[in-house]
């Protein structure tokens, strides 16, 4: 995460503030260590979990670089805190504060928590307060997995929480395809690196009011309408009609969380058959009750689904889905910092991709929709990518104008590709001819019998060569047809014959 700082801040408060937030959430000050090849969790004391502010000075043309540099290198778990701080200063007195925390520690709900407490405790420090400036949270992390651990139970109890909760993935995701049909334009290596790109694109201006408008008069909600948006624009894509698609889930269902920053989030695994060329609106109908059912069993983290489905395992892909979506409908985490104006929270890449694809999709003004999609980029090219998106748009928009179009009528291509292909790449418009293929070729053959018709590695073979050949076949064939026909009666008397014998 980034955010534009318009003057600087105090740097010895802003540095405290950060250690006042680590402090109070432990996550954010837990190391994780290997104990006889086992990972083991160490908490450290508030006093042995300050965190060191990196200031560093460049200019406007470099920053994106550097961004990217401090969002693209490892942690050291082991050894470090999950939360990394640099602050870059630049030529017209504006900062830029970068702040990576590791997954392990965070998710998406977590940014406004920790945003609102370094707020806090920035006001507080610039006021000069000291000790603890922010008040303990009567509930950490290590409670919430306490807690679910003693809800769902055991695996190995079918009666269990849990053991019913797999019994229900286990049904949803059985003779799941291993991978979808999407082309990709490089060959799919043995081992995926991981390596990604990031595009985002406008959908329509007033694509998510409309889309919002249409959940409502359906009975779902906008993310459903997306969710079936793409599962519609992939299998007219070619990705197939048995398609799934992981989503991260919130997790956070009590009130007591919403304060915590933590790893709550969880994947969920939505499967949707699309054969059959349904309507969009049909379609629909199966997205909803495909997601509702995953929605009601999302409790089981995905780890434990993934054992016990057990798919085909290879590191050339993610098991279960190798594309996600999620949909965003806020600007995110609001943040000021005293008297320092500032900008919005952005989301940095860092030049990663966990799936082939990640569709991200956010109304800011709950009007435009927007998508961001994160590729694998040793397997698709930007291009390949942009034109993938635009056709979620394409889709969603015919959707939305005719629910009742069969998927095989949403067209994929934009307008100015259908020109492209219809026109300028169409080439002449031939007369019908009103004769058949086989009297054509004949016809061929008879006017130009030397011609070069077929070339192998065994040589060449022209026209006549090839008709005789087809003739010879066509006799043999009408010959077999005609023995066929009296295979019943003879077939008998061998059979009888056989049994005299």
């Amino acid at each position: 995460m980034a955010v534009r700082l318009r003057t600087a801040p105090d740097c010895a408060a802003l540095e405290s503030a950060l250690s006042d937030v680590v402090e109070r959430h432990a996550p954010l000050r837990t190391l994780f260590e290997t104990v006889e090849s086992e990972p083991h969790q160490r908490v450290l004391p508030p006093e042995r979990a300050r965190v060191s502010l990196d200031w560093r000075r460049t200019d406007a043309g470099a920053l994106d670089g550097e961004l990217a540099a401090v969002a693209g290198r490892a942690f050291d778990l082991a050894v470090e805190l999950p939360l990394r701080a640099v602050a870059f200063e630049l030529g017209d007195g504006s900062v830029v504060l970068s702040l990576v925390v590791h997954h392990i520690a965070t998710d998406g709900l977590s940014n406004g928590v920790f945003f609102a407490d370094l707020q806090r405790a920035y006001e507080a420090r610039i006021a000069g307060a000291e000790g603890s400036v922010l008040e303990p949270l009567t509930v950490q992390y290590a409670d919430y997995a306490a807690w679910q651990r003693r809800v769902l139970g055991s695996a190995d109890d079918s009666e269990s929480v849990l053991g019913r909760e797999l019994g229900f993935w286990r049904g949803a995701l059985e003779g799941l395809p291993e991978g979808h049909g999407l082309n990709l334009d490089r060959p799919r290596p043995a081992r995926a690196s991981h390596r990604g790109g990031q595009v985002e694109v406008g959908l329509g201006e007033d694509l998510f009011e409309r889309v919002t408008a249409f959940a409502r008069a359906e009975g779902c909600t906008p993310f459903m309408v997306v969710h079936a948006a793409l599962v519609a624009a992939l299998t007219r894509l070619g990705a197939g009609s048995d398609l799934a698609i992981g989503t991260p889930v919130a997790g956070r269902g009590e009130r007591s969380l919403q304060e915590l920053v933590g790893f709550f989030v969880n994947t969920l695994v939505l499967r949707t058959n699309s054969a059959g060329d349904p309507s969009f609106r049909e379609l629909l109908g199966r997205v909803r009750t495909a997601d509702l059912d995953a929605f009601a069993h999302q409790e089981v983290p995905f780890d434990l689904v993934l054992e016990a489905v057990n798919p085909a395992r290879s590191l050339s892909r993610h098991p279960l889905f190798q594309i996600s979506l999620g949909l965003e409908t806020d600007s995110g985490p609001a943040f000021a910092l005293g008297e320092v104006g500032t900008g919005p929270v952005e989301k940095f890449s860092n030049g990663s991709a966990k799936f082939d694809l990640e569709f991200f999709l956010r109304s800011e003004d709950e009007k435009e929709l927007r998508a961001t999609v994160l590729f694998a980029a040793e397997l698709f090219d930007e291009v390949t990518i942009r034109r993938m998106t635009a056709a979620l748009g394409e889709v969603l928009t015919q959707a939305l104008d005719e629910p009742g179009l069969r998927l095989s009528r949403l067209d994929v291509l934009s307008a100015a590709e259908r020109e492209l292909l219809t026109g300028r790449w169409a080439g002449p418009v031939a007369d019908a001819v009103d004769t058949t293929l086989v009297e054509r070729f004949e016809e061929r053959a008879a006017r130009f019998p030397d011609a070069v018709a077929l070339i192998d590695e065994a040589g060449e073979v022209t026209y006549a060569e090839l008709n005789a050949a087809a003739n010879r076949w066509a006799r043999h064939l009408r010959s077999a047809a005609s023995d066929a026909a009296t295979w019943p009666e003879s077939c008998g008397r061998a059979e009888s014959s056989s049994r005299r014998r």
